[in-house]
């Protein structure tokens, strides 16, 4: 379950977003609203939300003040802005502070429900680098995203390419050795030599990669995602998955193990 913060100073609006929005059906939840940014950013440092919607322009501390106080107390959290101003020096603020958004009053709630939508979606991405990167940082596991799949050498595109194109079969380097008539150990040495992983590690950390981004959106069960990503079985998947990624896919599925609903 998502967890928002409102703050708008507007008592009428304020209220418009906790009371008539249906926020469930978002898989999410109102954990506070505050009406002055002061009290908004002692929420923020207290109940640590995943998303702070937060008026632009508000007495004393404002909307963005507060989204860059409580970035600088190091607080992980998506900021979306509500505002019925379109002042340039607005803007520009905003973008210095990596707004995710902008909600235009009068609030939509169909707008709300899309940008909330996307917002959920990023923040699942940003927990997924943050723990491979832990797990990266801390020896145990290489990172599951790779660099842009692009070679000038002829030889490593037609291996890229075939990765792309056939992740979820079983490519192998024999099997394209022979198609591209070289040997298999020269290309195997040339693959490793231009991509500084073997060609098996590479074929894995582009399948956890379709993995993370399948088991993301939440719309298939775990031992699905093994099956589209390439894995013979549910224990191989689970077993690469965490030696590539740092944690089990297990991590990313939904809490009750449904599915959601489809968009």
């Amino acid at each position: 379950m998502i967890r928002i913060l409102i703050a708008e100073d507007e008592e009428i609006i304020r209220s418009g977003l906790l009371y008539t929005i249906d926020w469930l059906s978002m898989n999410a939840v109102v954990v506070a609203s505050a009406a002055t940014g002061a009290e908004g950013l002692e929420k923020i440092k207290s109940l640590q939300p995943d998303i702070v919607i937060a008026d632009i322009k508000m007495p004393g501390m404002s909307g963005l003040d507060m989204i860059e106080a409580a970035q600088k107390a190091k607080i992980d959290f998506i900021p979306i802005v509500l505002t019925s101003y379109s002042d340039f020096n607005y803007a520009k603020s905003a973008i210095a502070l990596r707004v995710f958004d902008y909600l235009l009053k009068p609030v939509d709630e169909a707008k709300i429900k899309e940008v909330v939508s996307r917002a959920q979606e990023q923040l699942t991405k940003n927990r997924i680098v943050q723990k491979a990167e832990r797990a990266e940082s801390a020896g145990a596991a290489p990172s599951p995203f790779l660099p842009p799949m692009v070679s000038d050498n002829p030889y490593i595109a037609a291996c890229l390419r075939a990765i792309e194109q056939n992740y979820s079969g079983h490519p192998n380097i024999e099997s394209l050795a022979e198609t591209l008539k070289v040997s298999a150990s020269y290309l195997s040495r040339l693959f490793k030599k231009q991509t500084s992983m073997t060609f098996l590690d590479f074929l894995n950390t582009y399948r956890i990669q379709k993995a993370v981004s399948l088991l993301a959106d939440q719309k298939y069960r775990v031992y699905e995602v093994a099956s589209m990503t390439g894995f013979s079985s549910y224990k191989r998947f689970y077993e690469v998955f965490k030696s590539y990624a740092g944690f089990p896919p297990t991590e990313l599925a939904k809490p009750d193990g449904k599915r959601k609903a489809e968009r």
